[in-house]
């Protein structure tokens, strides 16, 4: 059944009470996430408002899973600071289209299962850097404009920023503790509105950073030249974009995979993302991508189908239509604490707790990753280093393992029994183990626990084949498996064009026959 029809799937037995609750949830405790990360940026509040509107609506109908919640992360939007610093936001509105763009394309050609192929120590540090960073960001609370520069804030003006944002915290800590009723952090936000509202508190608010109010989110096309430089500018950042918010997509569709016991569409929520991205292209969101925080709240509060999705967008919206005097008096400090909290929420502390117990190889990959997330702001760089990385240790380890068990039989034939891969980081092991000079006149090579797996092996045959033809002495190749000797015809085939009849390939080509 099309995802956009599923909402409406009797069959699927949605509990309403429990959708609607979840999604008006969801709603509340986004809204700051949004509007923290959209300040972080430099960007108008209503930028991150409107992006938890639409991935959240866009998502929710055509994405690749139910309970999966998307909005204006601070993942995707960490990657735009230095293009809104350098560019403006019409140009930050064009790279988010632009990564839509990509996003979509990685759904349309099936390439959503690569995220397999990041490692869980490269998990542990690109989630590690974020909470640092999401951290870091809100000491920029506590400056203030002095004469056109920055200052720390000091004297009274920090004593109440510090104890608004400590009394945050101790009531997101301490609620949760008392009941689940409603979202700790929603209700921080309330009691520090209060505070601030009864006492006439003097404290920065939303309003001192940019004005909310607004209405429907404007189609509004970016004003930036459609030519090749703007291509040059945006082209980078968009492609690191989409692939952040597809890397941390996918990965928090898998996560819910396994709360859920059920199967989500990698593919398929690409694809939504993009479509997501482009609206906000379009219609003056920041972008973003699925959010893992308010996922896991919408699946606590019992939340299984699309409609909290849904709910929690449009409740999004609403307060954008009628609510934003309210939200323009809400205190920065409250909304500095809760993303505090959100970064400690972020952080594996399960890490630490193993990091005895894993390997140290595992351990640099981990440190590395997240010094060049929180040094870089660049989280998609930092991920591919790091799965690069992973795959040479595994290259070297896998190369470690090939050895050669040798014996001569009856006929007076030297065997060579080969245990392991033989590939690129294998070759020279795989070289030392045999002895052309002093070997018989014939020889076996056993692949039966063995395999060629690429053309760096297969040169390696060559080479050895002709050590051995010009010592006078013949080899023969044994138990090669369907695909290798597919690969040794193929690498024959292309020799025999190149290097014009190499012997070496057509005894290896003969003995398998």
């Amino acid at each position: 059944m099309k995802p956009y029809l599923r909402l409406f799937d009797l069959s699927q037995k949605i509990n309403y009470k429990n959708e609607i609750l979840a999604g008006l949830t969801v709603a509340m405790t986004m809204m700051p996430e949004s509007l923290s990360f959209a300040i972080l940026a430099g960007f108008p509040p209503l930028a991150g408002l409107y992006a938890a509107f639409i991935m959240g609506l866009v998502t929710s109908i055509l994405g690749g899973r139910p309970g999966l919640i998307s909005g204006g992360a601070g993942a995707t939007v960490v990657v735009l600071i230095a293009l809104m610093k350098t560019q403006g936001i019409e140009y930050v509105f064009a790279a988010v289209a632009l990564a839509g763009v990509f996003q979509i394309l990685v759904g349309v050609f099936k390439l959503g299962k690569f995220i397999r192929l990041v490692p869980q120590p490269v998990m542990y540090g690109f989630v590690n850097g974020l909470a640092v960073i999401i951290f870091m960001a809100q000491l920029q609370q506590f400056k203030t404009v002095v004469t056109g520069h920055e200052a720390w804030l000091s004297g009274t003006p920090l004593y109440i920023m510090l104890g608004l944002v400590l009394l945050t915290i101790a009531i997101v800590v301490v609620l949760p503790k008392l009941t689940k009723a409603v979202p700790a952090s929603l209700v921080a936000i309330i009691v520090i509105f209060l505070v601030v509202l009864g006492f006439n508190i003097p404290t920065k608010t939303v309003k001192d950073i940019a004005a909310v109010s607004g209405g429907f989110p404007p189609f509004h096309v970016p004003l930036v030249a459609f030519n090749l430089h703007t291509l040059e500018v945006i082209f980078p950042y968009a492609l690191i974009m989409a692939g952040v918010g597809l890397t941390e997509g996918l990965l928090t569709l898998n996560l819910v995979d396994e709360i859920t016991a059920t199967r989500g569409n990698g593919n398929r929520e690409s694809i939504a993302q993009g479509i997501a991205n482009i609206l906000n292209g379009f219609f003056t969101g920041m972008g973003g991508c699925p959010m893992i925080a308010q996922t896991l709240v919408n699946l606590s509060a019992g939340a299984r189908a699309r409609l909290s999705g849904i709910i929690a967008s449009l409740t999004i919206l609403c307060i954008i239509l009628f609510g934003a005097p309210v939200i323009e008096r809400l205190p920065m400090a409250a909304l500095t604490g809760v993303m505090i909290m959100v970064a400690i929420g972020t952080f594996e502390w399960a890490s630490f707790r193993i990091i005895n117990k894993m390997p140290k190889q595992d351990i640099i990959v981990g440190m590395l990753v997240a010094v060049i997330t929180i040094l870089m702001h660049n989280l998609a760089l930092a991920v591919l280093i790091g799965v690069i990385i992973s795959a040479l240790v595994f290259a070297w380890e896998s190369a470690k393992r090939i050895r050669a068990r040798k014996y001569v039989d009856e006929q007076g034939v030297k065997h060579y029994e080969i245990y392991g891969p033989l590939f690129f980081a294998s070759v020279t092991a795989f070289n030392e183990k045999f002895d052309v000079q002093n070997d018989p006149a014939e020889v076996v090579i056993d692949f039966k626990d063995s395999r060629v797996a690429d053309m760096s092996g297969i040169e390696a045959l060559n080479k050895l084949t002709e050590k051995y033809r010009a010592a006078g002495k013949q080899l023969h190749l044994k138990h090669l498996s369907a695909d290798c000797r597919q690969l040794l015809k193929n690498a024959a085939d292309v020799i025999e064009v190149n290097v014009m009849e190499d012997p070496a390939y057509q005894v290896a080509t003969e003995r398998r026959s």
